[in-house]
């Protein structure tokens, strides 16, 4: 999840397509401009929002890949004997090299 930006405040609120450049929006399709204090409302909320999820952009990078994710519980055997069976054949399949 990127930082909020005005532009994705005032797309949320009027929807379909709009365009700007710098602080000037060109709004399309009979779209009512937000009022400066709407925008400033949904882009608190916004920000409130990525405020909350810190603490899993700084889980992300630090978990293993999900591949090495995946092969540890295939080896634990945690998965489904339909699952460990289409796995199993993948790794047949196509070995590690030697």
């Amino acid at each position: 999840m990127k930082k909020p930006t005005k532009f994705q405040a005032v797309h949320n609120l009027v929807g379909g397509q709009l365009s700007c450049s710098g602080d000037v929006f060109t709004y399309y399709d009979g779209q009512t401009p937000p009022e400066e204090e709407e925008i400033d409302a949904e882009l608190k909320r916004m920000q409130d929002e990525y405020d909350a999820q810190a603490y899993a952009r700084t889980r992300a990078p630090l978990y293993p890949e999900i591949g090495d994710q995946l092969d540890a519980l295939y080896h634990a055997g945690v998965f489904p004997a339909d699952m460990a069976a289409k796995i199993k054949k993948v790794k047949d399949d196509n070995p590690k090299p030697e």
